[in-house]
């Protein structure tokens, strides 16, 4: 059994995109209209073959109630790998991106956390 898919709810689908594929470097693999909303997945440039992310719009109560307490609480609503925290962290603060947790070790992983602009925290990681 394999994850093919995995949701992360935004406020605005088309803000979502621009971030998701400009921002952070991710590829669309999908955008089909579906009614009100649009499908729209992305996968990793380095894994195009593998999990894509779908930019899940919030627009159900729960969702949105949801999203906004993890986020008020600084609760990541995933996390990402990457090779190097420290370089993609001075990478997208370059890029006006705002960070709530700085790189920063714990134990066997090195972390920061940045705010999408689409409700959501979003934990990077490296693995030492």
């Amino acid at each position: 059994m394999n994850i093919l898919v995995t949701s992360l709810f935004v406020e605005d689908q088309d803000k979502a995109l621009k971030f998701y594929t400009e921002t952070l470097g991710f590829i669309e693999k999908n955008d089909i209209p579906m009614g009100e909303f649009r499908w729209i997945t992305l996968v990793s440039p380095d894994n195009q073959q593998g999990t894509e992310l779908v930019l899940e719009p919030n627009n159900h109560p729960a969702a949105k109630e949801y999203q906004q307490k993890i986020f008020a609480d600084g609760i990541p609503a995933t996390m990402f790998g990457v090779e190097d925290v420290q370089k993609e962290y001075e990478r997208l603060l370059d890029q006006g991106v705002k960070f709530t947790i700085e790189p920063t070790e714990m134990g066997n992983v090195k972390i920061a956390v940045l705010d999408d602009t689409c409700g959501n925290l979003i934990q990077i990681a490296q693995m030492l």
